[in-house]
């Protein structure tokens, strides 16, 4: 936790003992009265706190400057073949991390039915990696999640500009990602080309890249993604976890566009 983050009422209330962020700062960051920390509003700006009190009871009070608006995110969409639950855990706090604006969470032709019966969403699980991941990179925008039932709603959703089945809302800035964006499926199969040589010759300002499931994309897919505008790109000849596979293709792409550099 390299920023402690809050909703806008959180950071103007104190902070109880047994939260979990006043426990990181009484005994990770053996913070006493006085003393600073990097803190953060949800969505929006990000600064400096200061403790002025911590009560008999443990609760701690401080004050909370802001000093810019937080790291924006980049204009990287994953649509991603749900995959099983322990998977997206680390997947959406990793790419949270990276910085992706959005991920979009389907059900695939291969993939295993029971994964879309997780309540890892509805919980909130998932928006927990994905604040986990955003407070790792000192970031407070929070990457906006969604979840369609398949790669066609998923598709058919954004082409016609309507609501997928579940959302996840993010106050962080949005860039249009279906017009003017490249799009990019993953596939180790059918692809026309390596997915480094595909952004040799892109000078996209935002990018849509689509990541199969565990059992990987059907050839019924690869039409669909084919005659959607993607371009099927390789990253070798490897098998790799879904996993894997988001965080090595989003940082390559952030990396062709000059986001890590």
């Amino acid at each position: 936790m390299n920023i402690c983050l809050f909703t806008p009422e959180e950071i103007k209330n104190p902070l109880a003992k047994k939260d979990e962020r006043a426990q990181h700062i009484v005994k990770i960051l053996h913070k006493k009265a006085g003393d600073t920390f990097d803190a953060g509003i949800i969505g929006g700006a990000a600064g400096i706190a200061t403790i002025t009190d911590i009560s008999p009871q443990g609760d701690i009070f401080f004050s909370f400057e802001p000093k810019s608006a937080g790291k924006k995110l980049y204009p990287l969409t994953l649509i991603i073949g749900f995959p099983r639950p322990i998977q997206l855990r680390r997947l959406l706090r990793d790419v949270a991390g990276l910085g992706v604006q959005k991920i979009i969470l389907c059900g695939t032709d291969l993939t295993e039915k029971s994964y879309l019966n997780s309540n890892v969403v509805s919980d909130g699980s998932a928006y927990q990696m994905l604040l986990d991941g955003t407070a790792q990179a000192a970031s407070t925008h929070v990457p906006l999640l969604e979840v369609a039932k398949s790669l066609d709603q998923a598709i058919k959703s954004k082409n016609e500009d309507s609501s997928l089945a579940c959302e996840i809302p993010s106050s962080g800035t949005l860039f249009s990602e279906w017009e003017s964006a490249s799009k990019i499926a993953l596939d180790n199969r059918r692809a026309s080309s390596s997915l480094h040589d595909f952004l040799e010759h892109e000078s996209a300002r935002s990018v849509v890249a689509a990541i199969g499931s565990e059992r990987g994309w059907t050839e019924r897919e690869r039409d669909l993604l084919e005659s959607s505008g993607f371009s099927l790109c390789s990253m070798g000849s490897r098998i790799l976890r879904t996993e894997t596979a988001a965080t090595v293709a989003s940082s390559i792409i952030l990396d062709s566009m000059g986001y890590l550099g």
